[in-house]
């Protein structure tokens, strides 16, 4: 029978799945302060901290946003009710000019970190399109399926959050997409982004393993807004293999996306302890490690003389004490039954491992050794201690 192909998604050469490292994606979204030169720097901060892609995100406020909308509400909600601007200022303000994109793109390709972005109109994706090896799909798009058909055309590898959603719109989104374009990492994410403790009740890490069986042809990943490392970590474990996390240089700065974001040293320390828990990950088949080669010897047990035996004594129970370290072909602990009732072929000293090749069947044929011949101390396996 043939061995199924191993899942992985191709991001321009970089391969994403069970078997390879975490994707880190760095999401400077809007923490460019509207200043392209930091926008650059907030790209090769990303790379010395450990990211693999740097991402953004293209819209442009009258395509994402409807003022008359937001105002009508007659307050800012959630998160937007901290922005001392109006919804449709903040992200007038926070776009990211199509005409730094070439740029973004040249400055990524010379340090050797992916580029791509999230696009929130149809134009976007368009214009988008000769520049990243990847699409992102907001949490917030996922229900607009013009645009999730759009993307997918692209043929290109598509990251998927799904933040504020059900299942049934999860498994709408997913089939509209992998029906035109298999390359999917479908991402769980929660969309509040105040940054509070509160918010780790409400990550509910355990859906991926929900992703994992609804969706076993999709890459799992994590698109997360949390402090600290424990969703990461737990993403990881339960399969994820590609995390997205805002990035900034300081969260003191003034704007949308900086107080929930990771810095620089918090994102290093995230990207190494992710690494130490794949390698403490491993494999599913249990096995003596290399590593624990030599504890074998000195931590299990085997059967050794309790007292001097002579040649031609019948071993009863109390004439054997169980203790380390094991000794190579010596009878272990688990053995203890088959040593019982055995005649010792020769002279064996008190607390001297009991090896094979001293004992006999009682009323076996075995060649004769004298009855007080003693065993050579050259024949005895060095123990370890």
């Amino acid at each position: 029978m043939p061995k199924k192909p191993e899942l992985a998604l191709d991001v321009d050469g970089h391969l994403i799945g069970l078997r390879y490292p975490t994707y880190f994606i760095a999401d400077i979204a809007a923490n460019h302060d509207g200043d392209l030169e930091k926008a650059k720097q907030l790209i090769t901060l990303a790379k010395k901290a450990g990211a693999d892609a740097a991402k953004f995100q293209h819209f442009r406020a009258n395509k994402i946003v409807s003022k008359h909308g937001f105002e009508s509400i007659g307050k800012q909600l959630s998160h937007q009710s901290k922005w001392k601007k109006s919804v449709y200022q903040v992200y007038q303000d926070a776009s990211v000019p199509w005409s730094w994109t070439e740029e973004l793109k040249r400055h990524s390709d010379r340090i050797g970190i992916h580029f791509f972005s999230a696009p929130y109109d149809i134009e976007a994706i368009d214009m988008l399109d000769p520049y990243v090896p990847a699409y992102k799909v907001g949490s917030g798009d996922m229900t607009w399926h013009e645009s999730l058909k759009h993307i997918a055309s692209k043929q290109k590898p598509i990251f998927l959050a799904t933040g504020a959603s059900t299942t049934v719109e999860v498994e709408a989104a997913v089939q509209i997409i992998t029906k035109i374009n298999p390359r999917l990492c479908l991402m769980q994410c929660n969309t509040n982004y105040t940054g509070s403790k509160e918010n780790f009740k409400h990550i509910n890490l355990n859906v991926l393993k929900t992703y994992l069986q609804k969706f076993p042809a999709v890459i799992l990943g994590l698109s997360d807004h949390t402090p600290g490392h424990a969703t990461v970590l737990g993403a990881v474990t339960l399969g994820a293999r590609a995390v997205e996390k805002h990035f900034t240089d300081n969260r003191k700065n003034v704007g949308p996306d900086h107080g929930f974001s990771m810095e620089p040293s918090d994102w290093q320390e995230m990207v190494e302890r992710t690494r130490e828990l794949e390698m403490a990950l491993g494999v599913e088949i249990k096995k003596v490690e290399t590593n624990e080669e030599e504890t074998i010897l000195v931590q299990r047990r085997c059967c050794r003389a309790a007292r001097a035996i002579q040649s031609g004594e019948i071993l009863k129970r109390e004439d054997i004490d169980v203790l380390r370290p094991v000794k190579p072909g010596a009878y272990t602990a688990s053995e203890i039954d088959q040593v019982v009732g055995k005649k010792a072929k020769c002279f064996i000293p008190q607390g001297e491992a009991l090896m094979k090749h001293f004992l006999t069947a009682p009323f076996m044929a075995s060649t004769p050794i004298q009855k007080d011949e003693q065993v050579p101390r050259s024949s005895v396996l060095k123990e370890v201690h």
